[in-house]
């Protein structure tokens, strides 16, 4: 028998640890080859990592909420063949599913800070520690930006930088962050102390848009289709003409450069809400597709979010992201940017009530619409604008399909 020490492999691209989700295998379990052995959770997706042999358990490395860091041990396996093969770690690593197969970016050592040297300064200046800094650039590097968000909040440094824990009564229970709602805080905090955010709301009449929709359906239940539109569909679509003509809403924010990246494809997010938090899957190529298409795509995503089964190339590239409760949706909200992307849209409830029309009183179907920017690169005026053309389109809802090609 054998000793072979199994390390966790790369799991993406500039991903250099994850979180331990879930152990499928306990000390002392056999396993196959290719038997899946535990989930691990990174910034990206949810992967299960399968055995590279066959044998028996005999150590795992990390409880379930705790981090496994790439190519550090994850399991020994006790099994058949000469030792010296089995112990030096230099097996190749499986084969990983779909949802973490992506192209390899050099990534520094996981015990390292990645930071420039005028960011390091700045944090010993002030007698910060970097590690102790959620960083927002590109693979957890800690910017300027970052440590200075940190120097202007409220306190000592070294509160700032990591809080003392809260005292605990009897009665109390603690439920620590894990898994996505570890992810889903991470990137709220990152996104919040990154971006400057500023939101801009406004009203608008959906009762096109509704009998436009409904006209659609019943067009779909005539041809025999069981499908049924929602409203996501118009709304990524006004989404598209509204950012053709505001390019640089269509964009990420590239921190470590300070650069604006106008992208050239239109990949909406469209969050959806599951057991364990609010995911953002990405429809690629919103402006190549129809009405239908996109609403099938939409449903497609929704439902591997809930069933945990997005690929990786899923969940990233996205340029814009539309986020909405339907129904619970509220009044109104001011929705936190989806980062590296600089505008997002809260999409809320409608409600018909009494609104004058041509100096008429009617009943429509009204509805708020609130949109937050990041205002390092997108001016209140520009915002605006964006808002009020977008709202043209969904007002007039033929107007997109004299937008599609």
């Amino acid at each position: 028998m054998a000793t072979f020490e199994f390390k966790l492999p790369d799991i993406g691209e500039g991903v250099v640890e994850g979180e331990i989700v879930k152990w499928l295998v306990k000390e002392g379990d056999p396993v196959a080859e290719d038997q899946p052995l535990v989930e691990v959770m990174t910034d990206k997706a949810t992967v299960t990592i399968p055995s590279p042999k066959r044998g028996k358990v005999t150590r795992t490395f990390g409880k379930e909420g705790e981090i496994a860091k790439v190519h550090h041990p994850l399991v020994t396996l006790e099994t058949d063949g000469p030792a010296a093969a089995a112990t030096n770690g230099s097996a190749p690593a499986p084969a990983l599913p779909a949802a973490a197969a992506a192209p390899r970016a050099e990534a520094a050592s996981s015990n390292k800070v990645l930071a420039t040297p005028v960011t390091r300064r700045m944090a010993r200046e002030h007698g910060l520690s970097l590690s102790e800094i959620a960083g927002s650039g590109p693979q957890g590097r800690v910017t300027k930006a970052d440590v200075e968000a940190v120097i202007a909040g409220p306190g000592p440094a070294a509160a700032r930088a990591k809080p003392a824990p809260l005292a605990s009564g009897q009665a109390d229970q603690r439920m620590p962050l894990r898994g996505m709602r570890r992810k889903i805080a991470e990137k709220m905090v990152r996104s919040k102390f990154t971006a400057p955010h500023f939101t801009f709301v406004e009203e608008m009449d959906a009762t096109e848009l509704v009998g436009l929709r409904k006209r659609l359906n019943e067009s779909l239940a005539e041809a025999g289709d069981t499908m049924k539109l929602s409203f996501l569909p118009f709304i990524a679509k006004a989404c598209v003409a509204a950012l053709r003509k505001f390019p640089h809403l269509n964009a990420n924010m590239d921190e470590a450069t300070q650069e604006l990246i106008v992208r050239g494809e239109y990949n909406l997010g469209v969050a959806a809400a599951t057991e364990e938090g609010l995911t953002v899957p990405v429809v690629r190529g919103v402006d190549r597709l129809s009405i239908k298409d996109l609403a099938t795509e939409i449903a497609r995503l929704g439902a591997a979010a809930r069933d945990r089964k997005l690929k990786m190339e899923e969940l990233t590239g996205g340029t814009f992201t539309i986020t909405s409760l339907g129904q619970q949706g509220g009044l109104f909200a001011t929705p936190i940017i989806n980062h590296p992307e600089v505008a997002i849209l809260g999409v809320h409830k409608m409600r018909k009530r009494p609104v004058v029309v041509d100096d008429q009183v009617a009943i429509r179907e009204m509805m708020y619409v609130s949109l937050s920017f990041d205002h390092r690169v997108i001016d209140g005026q520009v915002g605006a604008a964006f808002t009020y053309e977008l709202i043209r389109y969904l007002e007039r809802p033929e107007l997109l399909f004299m937008e599609l090609t």
